[in-house]
Parts: C-alpha cells; structure tokens; sequence
C-alpha cells in the first residue's frame, strides 16, 4: 500500500525551534477542529523532554485547560511521540495568535503550580507515581520565556 506522507513528518525539523505553530486544520459535518504544535524544545538538537516532567504537564495543563475560559474549545492536549513537545487540539478555525495568549497564561500556570497533581492517585491515573513536579515547571517557565521572546508562531 502507498501512503501519502503526513502533515507533521512534510515539516523541515533541521529548522525549527521552540515555539507554537500551527499543524493542521480539520473539518467534518461543518465543524472545525485546529492542531497546535507546542514545541519546547528544537528537535535533535535539544536534549529531548524528561518523561516524567511531560506526564505532570499533560496532567496540569490538560486541567488548566479544561477549566479555563476557552473549556468548551478544549479538545485535546497531550505529549509528543518524539518527547520535543506538546499537542493542543481546538474546536474552531484558529490560528497561532489567537491562542497564544491562552497557551501562555497555560504554561505559565505550570511554572508557577503549587500542590498536588492532578489526577496523580493510583485510582485517577495508569502511571500515578511517574511524575516530576520540579523538572516540569522549569521546561514550562522556558517555554514561556521562549514563546515572548521570540514569538515563533509559523512554520518557516
């Protein structure tokens, strides 16, 4: 069988670096849902992303995210297979600026979380004790000291 290539393996990784690009738009039945690309770290040039420390991001961001004032937009957010970053899937037809304020203020709740973790018990989550609270605020604060300071928001 002959494959088309996907979307994400058509984009040069040798040139890109952390920031929040736009991966892909999807439309069924009138309804569109837009793939954000949140990548922390430049692919095979940065160390990858700690397991752990991305486990405890999915599980703070993911319910930052679905309790913020854009909850009902939320469809997904997740970890990359290749451990660089991060994936938030929307509802709408939307661009890198119109949620980088959302991703933003996202990655800065992480850096700044205090507490226990949600969805970090045995009963809530496959994998509870694979958690690293420290090491994921330091990737979020870099993150969004990267997003501001450089504001990559396209693909090049």
């Amino acid at each position: 069988m002959n494959f088309d290539k996907i979307e994400s393996f058509q984009i040069d990784h040798e040139n890109l670096f952390s920031g929040l690009y736009l991966s892909r738009k999807d439309s069924f039945l009138n309804q569109t849902a837009t793939t954000f690309d949140l990548r922390l770290v430049a692919p095979n040039r940065e160390d990858v992303l700690d397991g752990a420390a991305m486990h405890t991001i999915e599980h703070i961001g993911a319910t930052y995210l679905r309790n913020s004032a854009r909850k009902d937009e939320i469809i997904y957010f997740g970890p990359m297979g290749c451990r660089t970053g991060f994936y938030l899937v929307l509802f709408g037809d939307l661009t890198s600026y119109e949620v980088f304020d959302l991703v933003v203020e996202t990655f800065t709740y992480i850096a700044n979380f205090n507490g226990e973790i949600p969805g970090a018990t045995k009963k809530e989550c496959g994998n509870y004790s694979y958690q690293d609270l420290a090491l994921a605020k330091k990737y979020a604060k870099k993150y969004v000291v990267d997003l501001i300071s450089y504001k990559r928001l396209e693909y090049n």
